[in-house]
């Protein structure tokens, strides 16, 4: 009698975890190590300013006489969040262009206003900038150093040249022949923060969508020109849709530029000003009367409103803020290995290795 035999299947390979970083065939280190004083520097300037802040939100600083012991108190105290409950729960009512209302929540309308009307007048002026440096006249150069000129002005200088223009007895006034009180605390002083940033900073925009204008090559508007597409269509149909990404990133930059708004309305119309005052302007306030948690409280309100605005800026936009022909072929070879992996695993495959990078293997990212 002969005992059974088996027969022995092909041998399996041994089972290999894949690596989760496509950049783990020997250059993650090396990237982690050149990339290392630059995230420290950031984590300095940065990341320790965001942290410091959320701490000083949750205390608050004493004062008054301690009622058991009758010494004037000082140090602070764990608050937890009633610094950000007191923006509900105790209001500080002013009125302002829009009303009657919460000092914060003018201050948040105030902000929000000032950046969609600033960054649309902007975009539209500073698009019509480039445009027109982009042509080829006489005297380009000076017309191009002449647009640029108000954008390397400091800002606080440029606030107090357009506080003489808007006063009382200024241009603004003799230009219009009326009596318009434009630094007062109205309307009146929202449009002169409008005019004086959007004089600033528009060529902010004009110069990032020239760099735009100049990667498109002539020979495209020839065409145009020969399939008789008008000055209009070649306006709509090429120039737009090609700066579009430059376009797109400059927009972003000056929305969130906008929206921490400080030295402008603060040098040019003063201090107490409820029609111009913006949500930086409120936390700086509020620091100065030493009222430090609630100054950090409205600075974090700030700070998560900007970073919203931003993440719907870069998801519904497409803002592409990193411009790596690189990076854009990670991602895009992430997203095709994860695919991959998916399809395999549900056809019951074994799982594809991961592919190696194009700087060390020299492999095709495809």
């Amino acid at each position: 009698m002969t005992a059974p035999t088996t027969v022995a299947g092909p041998a399996k390979r041994p089972a290999t975890k894949a690596k989760k970083n496509l950049m783990s065939d020997g250059q993650g280190a090396l990237a982690g190590l050149l990339i290392s004083p630059t995230m420290l520097v950031i984590a300095l300037v940065v990341g320790f300013p965001i942290l410091f802040s959320l701490r000083e939100s949750v205390f608050r600083t004493n004062s008054g006489v301690d009622p058991t012991t009758g010494i004037v108190q000082s140090g602070e105290q764990f608050v937890g969040l009633a610094n950000f409950t007191d923006i509900f729960t105790n209001p500080q009512t002013v009125i302002g262009v829009f009303g009657s209302m919460d000092r914060l929540i003018n201050a948040f309308l105030n902000t929000t206003f000032f950046t969609v009307v600033c960054v649309t007048a902007e975009t539209v002026i500073g698009v019509a900038m480039a445009v027109i440096m982009s042509k080829a006249f006489k005297g380009r150069g000076l017309v191009r150093a002449a647009i640029l000129v108000p954008w390397a002005i400091p800002t606080v200088v440029s606030a107090k040249m357009w506080a003489l223009i808007f006063d009382a007895n200024g241009v603004a006034n003799k230009l219009l022949g009326q009596n318009i009180l434009w630094l007062a605390d109205n309307a009146y002083s929202q449009w002169a923060v409008i005019v004086a940033d959007v004089w600033k900073t528009a060529p902010f925009i004009g110069l990032l969508t020239l760099a735009g204008l100049q990667t498109i090559p002539d020979e495209v508007y020839e065409a145009a020109r020969v399939d008789g597409a008008s000055a209009w269509q070649q306006f709509t149909r090429i120039t737009l849709p090609l700066v579009q990404p430059a376009l797109v990133v400059a927009v972003l930059f000056r929305t969130l530029d906008t929206m921490r708004m400080f030295d402008l309305p603060f040098a040019l119309a003063g201090q107490g000003k409820y029609s111009v005052e913006t949500l930086s302007m409120f936390a700086y306030f509020e620091n100065n009367a030493l009222r430090y948690g609630q100054a950090a409280a409205y600075s974090i309100v700030l700070f998560l409103y900007i970073v919203l605005v931003a993440f719907l800026f870069v998801k519904l936009l497409g803002a592409d803020v990193v411009g790596d022909p690189e990076t854009k072929a990670f991602a895009e070879q992430r997203k095709r290995q994860k695919l991959a992996r998916k399809r395999a695993k549900a056809e019951g495959r074994e799982l594809p290795a991961p592919m190696r990078s194009t700087i060390t293997s020299g492999d095709s990212s495809s």
